[in-house]
């Protein structure tokens, strides 16, 4: 029987890469993210079915407790099992900390860090119940290693989501689970195109200019394309990553070690 994965925030960028990866690494996948981006989901379930793989689109809020709930048991429900929990969806404004407001605040832990809390939760409540262990993997990032100015909300958010992968690791091991994430760097999607347009609010220059100021950063000599990432998580959701678990493990070509 085919092995199921659920992956957030898989309308564009590293959630959709990620999805195909799966796909291809031979998991039918269910593919979530909010109301808004159901022709995106829809277009990459056709994709995926065009594969060989079944899968589904699932909208929801990752922030909802009710809906991420719903959205495990219906993954189970639709494709048989639930193997592998990918937590991807996140958002990354860019403004100064004295410019951050509560509810601004709020906002970005409500998707990056209590979002990741819920689908850990309800996707170890599935899989303990079914007994054979699984695979829960979620998107931290580099600044959880190193931070930057201009995110300390988005930075706060990912920091949490290290530690609470460590917490989640230790807790769900005895039931065979495994718990790991993924720290990207500078990858190029439409997040970071919003990004470095922010950033030349701040520091006075063009959009490719904050560009190339990063991109002089990482020792590779090149940003990251999502399937740079999406490959690593391939690995996670394998069975060759049995004996790792509780790591957040940077991908960004070495940007952090600069």
């Amino acid at each position: 029987m085919s092995r199921s994965a659920l992956v957030t925030g898989a309308a564009q960028g590293m959630g959709c890469a990620i999805a195909l990866r799966l796909a291809r690494d031979g998991l039918n996948v269910a593919i979530n993210d909010i109301n808004s981006n159901t022709i995106q989901l829809n277009e990459i379930q056709k994709t995926i079915e065009k594969m060989g793989q079944k899968s589904i689109v699932i909208t929801a809020d990752v922030s909802n407790e009710k809906a991420v709930s719903t959205m495990m048991k219906n993954v189970v429900k639709e494709l048989g099992s639930l193997d592998v929990a990918i937590a991807n969806a996140g958002i990354c404004p860019i403004m100064p900390l004295i410019e951050i407001t509560a509810d601004e605040w709020d906002t970005v832990l409500a998707t990056n860090l209590r979002g990741v809390f819920l689908c850990y939760k309800e996707a170890a409540k599935v899989m303990i119940a079914q007994g054979k262990g699984g695979k829960i993997i979620g998107a931290c990032s580099m600044v959880a290693y190193r931070s930057t100015t201009l995110a300390s909300h988005y930075i706060a958010s990912k920091w949490g989501v290290r530690g609470l992968t460590q917490a989640a690791a230790l807790e769900l091991a005895q039931h065979k689970i495994t718990v790991n994430a993924y720290c990207p760097g500078y990858v190029e999607t439409k997040l970071i195109d919003s990004v470095t347009q922010e950033f030349t609010k701040y520091h006075g220059t063009t959009q490719d200019e904050v560009k190339k100021n990063f991109i002089e950063m990482i020792p590779l000599g090149r940003p990251a394309q999502p399937d740079d990432i999406a490959n690593f998580v391939s690995y996670l959701a394998s069975k060759d990553s049995d004996y790792m678990t509780g790591q957040s493990v940077i991908v960004d070509g070495g940007f952090v070690l600069i």
